[in-house]
């Protein structure tokens, strides 16, 4: 079982987990139902889609790497607001971040909350950002808020754990290569501590 809190827990057995890539899962999840979509926005979207439809999962879970401002290498952050960062209609008089025409709030609430896991707001991009400036967004990725919009539209339980590789600032692509590999581990301290 997974426990997200006293009230809320879900079987092992009907639970996605889904990865941008393998080694963010590393061999911890090979006992579990994972699906690797590959990196971006659009790779996600595909992919969970098809596996929703296939799998019917009871719990979605979006685990890994992400670049944070405000928190420290090695922590994971519980994402229940998700902001598509790339989004930019500002020039047709849209707001920030706002996708045009859509009747999505800028910041798509969707998102359980985990026992003793800081919360963050994830800003998600098809860019690896490396000179982080915006206020609005403090956990930064390129798969999560196509996951939420998705797994809001199926009436499906969402749950966003990130992995802190980084902090999306000039060194970024170095401490990722590192401390993405060491993700799995922390994923599995958090939802599997009883196995």
């Amino acid at each position: 079982m997974i426990t997200l809190n006293k009230e809320l827990t879900y079987p092992i057995s009907e639970t996605l987990f889904v990865f941008a890539l393998d080694y963010e899962a590393g061999k911890v999840f090979d006992h579990t139902r994972k699906l690797i979509t590959g990196i971006g926005k659009v790779n996600a979207a595909i992919e969970l889609t098809k596996a929703i439809h296939e799998k019917k999962p009871k719990l979605i879970v979006n685990l890994g790497s992400a670049g944070g401002n405000g928190f420290k290498k090695g922590e994971v952050i519980c994402c229940t607001q998700f902001i598509q960062r790339d989004m930019d209609a500002q020039g047709l008089g849209f707001k920030k971040f706002e996708t045009p025409l859509s009747g999505i709030p800028v910041v798509l609430e969707n998102g359980l909350k985990m026992d003793h896991l800081k919360e963050g707001i994830c800003g998600t991009g098809d860019s690896f950002e490396m000179n982080h400036l915006n206020t609005e967004y403090n956990v930064i990725d390129m798969e999560a808020y196509s996951l939420a919009l998705i797994a809001m539209q199926e009436k499906i339980p969402f749950l966003c754990l990130k992995y802190i590789s980084d902090d999306a600032g000039s060194g970024a692509a170095d401490d990722w290569s590192v401390q993405v590999h060491l993700a799995s581990e922390a994923f599995k301290q958090i939802l599997f501590s009883e196995i």
